[in-house]
């Protein structure tokens, strides 16, 4: 260990910049407190750089293809549709450039931080050492350390995986050439949004899904709508689908699988592994500061985000919880309520959104049907196609369904999926009400603008499937 007179001591030392980090560095600088941020790649992390910001970028236009081919069915003449890969990406880059620059300038403008470029790692339970790309190293010491070092992505065992050029979620994005045929490995929630986006470019796609659904995580019945709907989109959906080899072809790669028993061979252009994320954990030596981690890598927390070391922290992805930019954020305001504010908050019972930006979105709050049969709860469901919901009809995008979860005993909603044009902003509002600890009562009889998606909620807690009101 590095001599402590040597080193500099800060009031909070942060790894990673991503969307716990940046703020809570803010909010310690606001304090009057020193901090040391740590980053050894691009300020912003996952959701800036390779997430939220760049792929919803990329959804947007590959929307605009899929509306201006859909023209005619509003009685609109466009002709034909041509997409230049090198503009989507270049549109891409400035987005993310604009994001990424205004968090630079945030940082350096703020007084108490210092941001310093390279790989940490512990020497101590209170002690970081950061390398530089020059080959110097830095000792940071404080009683405060947060780790917000986030995911990477973690390829599968697959023989041959290593010979064939394969794209992962940051990579895919810098193509500026459209693939011919993209396969798609894995059919979880990048996979998804990935695969739909390049068939609305004019790829051939192909779903390879090791499980019986896509979406693994999702009650079937969601899981099958949304197969359908990209079924319909001419995406080809292997399910069962197990690979047991790669190698390259003359057309690009080949994969050897096996669909319940039997042999096939995939030959495409590209292929994209979408099929698992690790922690980034190994480079943080967090054995040298007794820090515990769960067999697959991510740090053990408890309800108030510390590890097992008093004064260490992990927020966002790397503490295994939902890998999502709202929960990181959420994450922050934890700790920034409780090291800064003498608060006691935790992340106990706190009611966790998501959305899966496919078109149509799928928003999702509180528990399933399945989570609903595994907790033994009874629940009465409300169930809506978006075939009923007349701003959908007028608008031409009807296809989907909504559900709801609502306890006979209370009438407070449980839970909901919305799975239909603006999904994420309908559960929004089912959200609120659950927030609110409002019934299911005060939305199906809420005098709401017309027409609206929104006007569906009247509609949707009028259709229980047991036909009781």
């Amino acid at each position: 260990m590095t001599n402590a007179a040597s080193a500099q001591h800060y009031d909070a030392i942060i790894i990673g910049s991503g969307q716990a980090g940046n703020p809570l560095a803010t909010a310690f600088a606001a304090a009057d407190k020193h901090v040391a941020l740590v980053e050894r790649a691009a300020v912003g992390g996952t959701c800036v750089n390779y997430g939220c910001t760049p792929t919803k970028t990329m959804v947007a236009s590959a929307e605009v293809a899929h509306f201006a081919r859909r023209a005619s069915q509003y009685g609109i003449r466009v002709g034909s549709v041509e997409v230049d890969m090198a503009v989507i990406r270049d549109r891409k880059r400035h987005m993310v450039d604009q994001w990424r620059t205004g968090s630079e300038k945030r940082i350096a403008s703020a007084k108490n931080i210092d941001l310093l470029r390279g790989e940490a790692s512990f020497t101590a339970s209170r002690q970081v050492s950061v390398a530089g790309s020059d080959g110097t190293a830095a000792i940071l010491t404080s009683d405060i350390i947060v780790i917000d070092t986030g995911l990477t992505p973690a390829p599968p065992a697959v023989p041959g995986l290593a010979s064939v050029p394969y794209l992962d979620n940051a990579s895919i994005m810098e193509l500026d050439a459209l693939p011919e045929h993209l396969i798609v490995l894995g059919g979880g929630y990048i996979g998804l949004e990935f695969a739909q986006m390049f068939r609305r470019f004019g790829s051939r796609v192909t779903i390879i899904q090791n499980s019986a659904q896509l979406l693994p995580a999702e009650d079937a019945d969601i899981a099958e709508a949304i197969a359908k709907i990209l079924t319909e989109d001419g995406i080809d959906i292997l399910l069962n689908a197990q690979t047991a080899s790669a190698k390259p072809s003359a057309e690009g790669l080949e994969l050897s699988i096996d669909i319940s028993g039997q042999a096939r061979i995939i030959s495409g252009s590209h292929l994209l592994v979408a099929a698992g994320r690790k922690p980034n954990t190994e480079a943080l030596h967090l054995q040298a500061a007794g820090i515990a981690t769960d067999r697959h890598g991510f740090i053990v927390v408890d309800d108030r985000l510390q590890t097992n070391v008093t004064g260490i922290y992990a927020v966002g992805d790397v503490n295994g919880g939902p890998a999502f930019t709202h929960v990181a954020y959420d994450d922050f305001r934890i700790l920034k309520a409780n090291l800064l504010e003498g608060g006691s908050c935790s992340t106990k019972n706190r009611l966790l959104p998501y959305c899966v930006f496919i078109d149509p979105q799928l928003g999702r709050i509180g528990i399933g049907e399945r989570q609903a049969a595994e907790q033994g709860r009874e629940v009465r469901i409300a169930r809506l196609p978006m075939t009923s919901v007349a701003r959908a009809l007028e608008t031409s995008q009807s296809r989907g369904f909504i559900k709801a979860l609502v306890d006979p005993a209370t009438g407070f909603i449980l839970g909901a999926a919305v799975l239909g044009a603006d999904g994420g902003e309908i559960m929004s509002m089912i959200q609120i009400a659950m927030m609110g600890g409002l019934k299911y009562t005060a939305l199906q009889s809420a005098v709401l603008a017309h027409p609206t998606y929104a006007e569906c909620l009247n509609n949707l807690f009028s259709k229980f499937e047991d036909g009781q009101p």
